[in-house]
């Protein structure tokens, strides 16, 4: 028997907001890139457009300098213990971020989770950002990818936990929808404050 759950990664499971904002302030990009979000967030340029302009401010910065921040993100207390109890009842994971694989596959690494979606930046042969980017997971395409993942893995229970305004896709194609310290405008079935309550919820579920 398979159960399946989604997760969101920045504000969920890990202490970052955002990867792409965290850079841009690494970085000293911060007030162009709020300016490329105000375009995205009225309409004026898709989101692969948004990624793309993001990643191009970046070019010539090296993944080492990148992973040097996706290396110091620390985890949400009770990230670990969850996932140790998810793995044991037969869950497969999946964290599905519209932030960076540099941060995501870290995490999905050391957690063992079963499958990992976010947006790439594109590194040429010598670690240097090109400024190009894989935009696989944009702002509105995690239900998408949740209902692919159900439809191949046919579970019997899915969850999906999440705080933003592009978790709501994936919360509508879950049989449970749990919202933790969501956004305004954000709710699940369960709105929770903290990952200890998230797996009480579940283990209320199995």
């Amino acid at each position: 028997m398979v159960r399946l759950i989604a997760f969101d990664l920045e504000g969920t499971l890990v202490k970052s907001i955002s990867s792409w904002v965290e850079l841009h302030k690494k970085f000293g990009t911060w007030e162009k890139g709020k300016e490329y979000a105000e375009l995205f967030f009225s309409g004026e340029i898709d989101y692969v457009k948004w990624a793309e302009l993001d990643s191009s401010l970046w070019k010539g910065h090296t993944r080492d300098e990148i992973l040097e921040w996706a290396n110091s993100v620390e985890y949400m207390d009770g990230a670990e213990e969850l996932i140790e109890f998810l793995r044991k009842n037969d869950f497969k994971i999946a964290i599905l971020s519209s932030g960076l694989m540099c941060l995501a596959g870290r995490i999905a690494r050391e957690l063992g989770v079963d499958y990992v979606y976010a947006n790439e930046l594109i590194f040429d042969e010598n670690g240097v950002v090109t400024g190009k980017v894989n935009p696989l997971v944009d702002f509105k395409s995690k239900g998408v990818i949740l209902r692919e993942l159900k439809e191949e893995l046919k579970p019997k229970l899915t969850v999906a936990v999440g705080d933003g305004y592009n978790d709501i896709s994936m919360f509508r194609e879950a049989d449970v929808a749990i919202a933790i310290n969501p956004h305004e405008g954000v709710e699940g079935d369960h709105n929770v404050e903290s990952l200890r309550e998230v797996k009480e919820i579940i283990a209320g579920l199995i």
